[in-house]
């Protein structure tokens, strides 16, 4: 069966961050990526400079009316990163209900990238649109611990509160959460960063129950673009291929990562010589050097499972 995926992210021109990052990974895993570009920019904005265009709200709308007139709007999945108004979102919003009344079974996959480390990077404005109207359409969501916690309104300290914060999420709409990383101290040490992942695994007299599950991913001293692109890609495509094993989903998804993350590094470091910082473009993500561990990654990270939950009445 053919899968086809529409990606709404931003596009550079030299790089990978958003459907640069996405689209070539899921090609590679079987999905056809049918890609709207929320931005076009001649680099992603780490560099001392960029250049580009920004795709409005009305012109979103244009691009899609062109896909529902040739009546090739149908989806099995989509993904959507960041985005920087409300307008656009709102429209966002409104393709995605579309697609969800002509198919049913669509999978949305949403990152809700609004800021890290306690500070927005977005305009406030855009949370209320994430928390009352994103989040409840989506089915697949991968927040860090701060926007989760500003979706939630819920503070994070510990193992438990991760926990209460995923099946408050669960509540708003996604059956599957993962906090794509924590300020949690992880077990293996501080050269460690905690995820955590929980699935609601629905059955057929009504009860479901709870897959949750821990991961311990190796730090890496460095500052990488378009990472968490790849993480939603990745989680979207291995969810696909392990429907009710988020564990599986979860260890492929971080041990691709792992796999690219190091190439990248050991590129990045080779090309600026001893003693030297590297350059946000030899820190690039070095994706199509990493076609086989994206196909197939050797798993490197296992993922613990958390007590399960006892069955939920619906």
């Amino acid at each position: 069966m053919e899968c086809r995926v529409l990606s709404i992210q931003s596009h550079v021109v030299r790089g990978y961050v958003g459907n640069k990052s996405a689209t070539f990974p899921l090609q590679v895993l079987g999905f056809e990526v049918d890609s709207i570009n929320s931005v076009q920019f001649s680099n992603h904005t780490g560099y001392a400079h960029w250049k580009g265009q920004v795709l409005t709200a009305e012109e979103l709308n244009v691009l899609y009316d062109g896909i529902k007139l040739n009546k090739v709007n149908q989806y099995d999945y989509i993904l959507t990163g960041y985005s920087r108004d409300t307008s656009f979102l709102e429209v966002v919003v409104d393709i995605i209900q579309e697609l969800k009344k002509a198919n049913p079974s669509l999978v949305y996959v949403c990152d809700p990238v609004m800021g890290d480390q306690g500070a927005m990077y977005v305009p406030e404005n855009l949370l209320p649109v994430y928390k009352n109207k994103v989040v409840p359409l989506s089915d697949i969501l991968t927040p860090n611990q701060f926007e989760a916690e500003l979706l939630t309104g819920r503070k994070i300290n510990t193992e438990d509160e991760a926990v209460q914060v995923m099946d408050l999420l669960h509540e708003m709409g996604p059956d599957t959460v993962v906090l794509t990383s924590t300020d949690l101290p992880s077990r293996q040490g501080d050269q460690f960063l905690v995820a955590l992942g929980s699935q609601k695994i629905r059955k057929p007299d009504g009860t479901s129950t709870n897959q949750r599950i821990c991961l311990d991913i190796p730090k890496v001293n460095a500052v990488f673009v378009g990472t968490g692109d790849l993480f939603a890609a990745m989680l979207l495509a291995w969810t696909h291929h392990h429907p009710n094993d988020l564990k599986t989903a979860c260890e492929k998804t971080v041990s691709v990562m792992h796999h690219v993350i190091k190439r990248t590094i050991t590129y990045a470091v080779e090309t600026a010589g001893p003693g030297k910082k590297p350059s946000p473009a030899q820190l690039e993500l070095r994706m199509v050097q990493s076609k086989a561990d994206i196909e197939n990654p050797a798993i490197v990270v296992e993922a613990n499972v958390l007590d399960k939950s006892p069955d939920q009445k619906q």
